[in-house]
């Protein structure tokens, strides 16, 4: 397979769209501009790493943007420069990998089918870029009158990704020092032809600020709302304590299992796998791997958050039910909550874990294991 990087152009400073913050870092339904296009970009498999070309002083607003995407394959960002070209030429020299794609920091809403064509026509094609054919009559005017119509046969707008060979395009840049609209042009002036391929009217650039309200229209056409439902046992054996959302509870006994049997926090784990379809912890993390043995759980729900986040869901609420006599959960409820809104980054106000008995019957009110149940709600906008 081959190795892709994403290089996302977010280093302009937005002053057509108004407002005293750049573009890129402004919120659209909830959501930071630039981490929705982050999203996109990790939601597909093939894509290795996700690289920002940024303003450097920018840094702490790309930070606070992107404080929640716990996905590895998203690097430091790389400082950019004064013109979009000479961005990209500073994002290039980061880039290892045979296959480059370069992103618009401010198209936030770039689907996953259009991100398909364009990887798997860059697998035939050296260079190729997501467009769209014009369907609007065109004029040239003069004097602010129409003076002359131009034919719309074969001409299409351009939109990111644009996807190229890293050698090819970084000899393009070396070759060329003046600006341009995009890397179609830059890759043309070096010699290379460029192959277009269809993109998505929703995949636009937020450049106005009436944008914003286009993009919005779009989001609210398309929001998917998910519900995950997860369950887990462990049986109590020797020991001398529990753990419970990540929190050690001093106890008579403990939970047997491969990890560290934290049957609270699978049973959320196994509730995110099974809002996004992705099967369950067993099958992400299977308990015959030796590597898992002892493993702390959090290893496990950060994995889970990590695809909710790549496939563009953020998490509405956590709701967790622990079954047992003993020990007592209401004491470490609270404890439990802002843990896990430490590792999930969820609001406070959003997670619940609440404890019930079975009134002494079964193998939970014979005190011998601990159950946990978990809904979670994800939300696409």
């Amino acid at each position: 397979m081959t190795q892709i990087t994403a290089l996302i152009v977010a280093a302009g400073r937005g002053t057509r769209a108004g407002g005293a913050t750049p573009k890129q870092y402004r919120h659209l339904a909830g959501q930071s501009i630039i981490s929705r296009s982050i999203n996109c970009l990790l939601a597909h498999p093939e894509i290795s790493k996700v690289k920002c070309v940024i303003n450097p002083l920018d840094r702490d607003l790309y930070d606070k943007a992107t404080e929640n995407i716990t996905d590895t394959r998203l690097g430091a960002p790389i400082d950019g420069g004064a013109t979009r070209s000479e961005t990209v030429r500073l994002g290039l020299s980061h880039v290892d990998t045979e296959v480059v794609l370069i992103h618009d920091g401010a198209r936030p809403l770039l689907p996953l089918d259009a991100l398909e064509r364009l990887i798997t026509a860059q697998n035939h094609h050296r260079a190729a870029f997501l467009a769209l054919p014009v369907t609007d009559a065109l004029w040239r005017v003069k004097d602010q009158a129409a003076d002359a119509a131009i034919t719309r046969d074969n001409l299409w707008r351009a939109q990111t990704p644009q996807a190229f060979r890293t050698a090819d395009l970084r000899s393009a840049y070396h070759q060329n020092n003046s600006a341009a609209d995009d890397d179609v042009a830059i890759i043309q002036r070096a010699g290379h032809s460029a192959v277009p391929i269809l993109g998505a009217e929703r995949n636009i650039k937020i450049t106005h600020p009436e944008d914003f309200s286009r993009a919005a229209a779009f989001i609210g056409d398309r929001m998917d709302i998910r519900t995950g439902i997860g369950y887990d046992v462990h049986a109590l054996g020797e020991g001398d304590h529990v753990i419970l959302n990540g929190i050690s509870i001093p106890h008579s006994q403990a939970m047997i299992g491969h990890s560290d049997a934290d049957v609270a926090m699978h049973a959320l784990t196994d509730a995110l796998f099974g809002a996004l379809a992705e099967g369950d912890i067993g099958q992400w993390f299977p308990p015959a791997d030796p590597q898992w043995k002892g493993a702390s759980s959090d290893i496990f729900l950060r994995k889970a958050i990590e695809r909710v986040h790549a496939r563009g869901f953020h998490i509405s609420n956590m709701d967790c039910t622990i079954i047992c006599e003993m020990p007592k959960i209401g004491p470490h409820a609270t404890a439990m909550r802002e843990n896990l809104a430490k590792i999930t980054g969820v609001d406070l106000e959003r997670i619940s874990v609440k404890a019930t008995t079975s009134e002494k019957l079964g193998f939970t009110g014979r005190g011998e294991g601990i159950a946990a149940q978990a809904t979670t709600t994800l939300v696409k906008i």
